[in-house]
């Protein structure tokens, strides 16, 4: 427990907690580290806290009296002290590999594995663009309105997206972003593919900054048949990943 704690704190205080779990979440998981800190000490005390000394037998005591015995705590039955399994200290391990080497945040390999999340019909009422020329918008923002507007609320703007390249299902590179709605554990793809200016010798995983157009070119994923907007690409250029990877 006070290894588990430890990590989890240390995650959540040094921004690797972004790569499992929504930002939000940042002060529960901070709470539940330091609950997990506080038992295992409180369990430390009371395994290595000094025993009581059991009292000394008198002559006046009789042949069948019974006395606890100072190292009899309910461990020993018939001269055999139970012990905990040896094999309990394997959950260690996995709680040094999140202290030692963390896990990276989902990427390439997931989004093609899974779906695009535009698999549902959604409203097609959607607001304004952001002010700006470009205007920032997320990978979700802009694969909805193509989809389900018809890229009708885009128009003739332009628009800058930011997510990880992928291999689409030609072996052409895509734009991908994962979605959560809480942890990793349910991270699904964002998808767009691109056309125009594509980008050229960006390996895989690698984040990128698009700007580009509506383009009514549309795929069909072949993991769930979902459609796959595409976004016609006038710019582009290679950028470290965010600190939050996860839309």
């Amino acid at each position: 427990m006070l290894l588990l704690g430890g990590a989890v704190v240390k995650a959540s205080v040094t921004e690797v907690y972004l790569r499992y779990v929504k930002q939000g979440l940042q002060p529960f998981l901070i709470g539940a580290g330091l609950l997990l800190v506080v038992a295992a000490v409180m369990t430390l005390w009371y395994d290595l806290r000094p025993k009581p000394v059991a009292p000394a037998r008198s002559d006046t005591d009789e042949p069948g009296d019974s006395w606890p015995d100072s190292d009899d705590h309910g461990h020993h039955h018939g001269g055999t002290a139970h012990r905990e399994p040896r094999v309990g200290w394997l959950l260690v391990l996995p709680v040094l590999g999140l202290l030692l080497v963390a896990p990276p945040a989902l990427g390439s390999y997931a989004a093609g594995q899974a779906g695009s999340a535009l698999a549902g019909k959604q409203a097609s009422a959607y607001p304004p663009l952001p002010a700006g020329d470009p205007a920032r918008v997320s990978v979700l923002d802009y694969a909805s309105r193509a989809v389900f507007d018809k890229g009708v609320s885009i128009g003739d703007r332009t628009v800058q997206l930011t997510g990880f390249v992928a291999t689409g299902p030609d072996g052409q590179p895509m734009l991908a972003r994962i979605i959560l709605s809480c942890c990793a554990a349910d991270g699904r793809p964002i998808k767009v593919g691109l056309t125009g200016q594509v980008p050229t010798g960006v390996p895989v995983d690698h984040w990128i900054e698009v700007t580009g157009r509506y383009s009514p070119r549309t795929a069909t994923d072949p993991v769930n048949d979902a459609p796959v907007p595409y976004l016609e690409v006038t710019a582009w250029r290679e950028i470290p990943p965010p600190h939050q990877q996860y839309e």
